[in-house]
């Protein structure tokens, strides 16, 4: 089966977040099962630089305002489509984001130019290649369904990472879309006057998926559907929720590079080479408390303004941070300011390095995910391989992976991390007291570590799962 994936980011030539790593490792689970991904992405710099053995597949005299060429090569093992259009990929920094720190403003004609090829060539009409099932991410390859509604093509399927995100413009930037009249209608890309690429892949996908099955069920309500839940709901029965796996070859403590000293579940006497790690890296005081650790995007739906407002109570509890995120430049300031007035006990890093969230993960005792909403997570899943404790908020693809570490489940030795909800300042406080109270609980604390890091968080029932639904896209189509 030739499965064509479209994404704007793909790890590790680019990335920003968990789509990255998603998109990243799925071609390569894929294989085993008889799937063949191959993965169109952006010419931005970073990948053309990383290019392999390319050859032009078509060029594009006008693609969107200039000249653009379709290559085809490999990319650090990855079989990869380039779309090579400089004028509109050929920015350095955030793909999304120019240096001002807004979104680009014709993000509508670059993403909508990756859809319009994504689709074409799926269906074969840009040379020999064909895909039996086109898989597009997140709003900025969803338009490639729309496209195909109209031009005719394989089964589509669309996963959502999340719906927060939805690529919304103004009613006129229709007119450079390339699409016929009748797509600007409710069944279409139109979204309350506006154009909406993400409602429109939602409308027009064969499959629907995004990446946990709690966030499946939540994005069909007014509380998580970001005013898209109607139409969720009425294409309920093509929509499922798969979880994200991990690369477990990139995370394993047993022979990760980036970390200090490595380990394993039989033998954790690494950890603690790790811990005194994290305290010189972060100029921490060094000792046995707990280091909580935090690897995250400062923003309003990962909670982190909550947290950051019981920072001097965290501290006054003994408790120690280690910090790596940018986001909101008031949840910034905030956890900055706490770090200023307790040093060696609060420690940011807003440079973010990955082989230094690596070390956070082999270190730190817990990971904190205090998200409002979350789709999946991945944060919590390196967790559980690195024996850092997840302490999460029982929502989305969070609620679906850790089982938390109550009294039943520690008495039947399942325990893989904490939950609590809601998200609310008096339920972080307790929670975070109850998190020290089990730290101090040694061997409980052991327990749920081991239980973590014996759980199978690869890809390998996730990519199951994938394969059977393209299957059963192309068997009821």
């Amino acid at each position: 089966m030739q499965v064509l994936s479209v994404t704007s980011e793909l790890y590790p030539l680019v990335k920003t977040g968990g789509l990255a790593d998603v998109t990243g490792a799925l071609p390569g689970a894929l294989k085993s099962l008889g799937v063949e991904m191959r993965t169109l992405v952006p010419g931005y710099p970073a990948v053309m630089s990383a290019l392999e053995n390319t050859v032009s597949v078509h060029t594009f005299q006008n693609l969107m305002g200039g000249p653009a060429t379709l290559r085809s090569g490999t990319a650090k093992g990855l079989d990869v489509f380039v779309l090579d259009a400089p004028h509109l990929f050929n920015r350095a920094g955030n793909p999304y984001l120019g240096p001002d720190g807004k979104d680009w403003p014709d993000n509508a004609q670059r993403y909508a130019a990756l859809s319009e090829v994504a689709a074409d060539l799926a269906r074969g009409a840009l040379g020999s290649y064909k895909a039996d099932i086109l898989h597009v991410h997140d709003w900025q390859a969803a338009l490639a369904a729309v496209y195909t509604r109209y031009r005719g093509g394989p089964k589509t399927v669309i996963t959502v990472h999340n719906i927060a995100f939805q690529g919304q413009f103004p009613a006129g930037y229709f007119n450079v879309l390339n699409l016929p009249p009748q797509a600007f209608a409710i069944d279409g890309v139109e979204f309350y006057g506006n154009v909406s690429f993400l409602k429109g892949g939602l409308a027009c996908a064969d499959a629907i998926t995004t990446v946990s099955p709690t966030y499946a069920n939540e994005i069909c309500t007014a509380d998580y559907g970001m005013g898209l839940q109607g139409l969720l709901q009425s294409r309920r029965t093509v929509l499922s929720g798969i979880v994200n796996g991990i690369d477990t070859d990139v995370w394993n403590p047993q022979t990760d590079k980036a970390i200090a000293a490595n380990y394993s579940v039989k033998d954790m006497t690494g950890r603690v080479l790790n811990k005194r790690a994290i305290e010189k890296r972060f100029n921490l005081e060094t000792g046995d408390g707990i280091i909580h650790g935090v690897v995250s995007r400062l923003t309003w739906q990962k909670g982190l303004d909550i947290f950051a407002s019981l920072l001097d109570w965290m501290v006054g509890t003994g408790a120690r941070l280690a910090l790596i995120g940018t986001g909101e430049p008031a949840i910034e300031d905030a956890v900055k300011a706490a770090a200023q007035r307790h040093p060696g006990r609060i420690a940011v890093s807003t440079a973010y390095d990955e082989n230094l969230s690596h070390l956070v993960q082999a270190g730190c005792d817990t990971m904190l995910v205090p998200s409002r909403f979350e789709p999946c997570g991945l944060t919590q899943l390196y967790g559980l391989r690195y024996g850092c404790v997840p302490v999460v908020a029982r929502t989305g693809g969070l609620a679906d992976t850790i089982i938390d570490a109550n009294d039943a489940a520690l008495a039947a030795g399942v325990a893989t991390g904490i939950q609590f909800s809601p998200v609310d300042g008096v339920t972080l406080q307790y929670v975070l007291a109850r998190t020290a109270m089990l730290f101090k609980n040694k061997s409980a604390w052991a327990t749920v570590q081991a239980r973590g890091m014996a759980t199978d968080v690869s890809w390998n029932r996730s990519a199951a799962a994938y394969a059977a639904l393209y299957h059963s896209v192309i068997k009821n189509g």
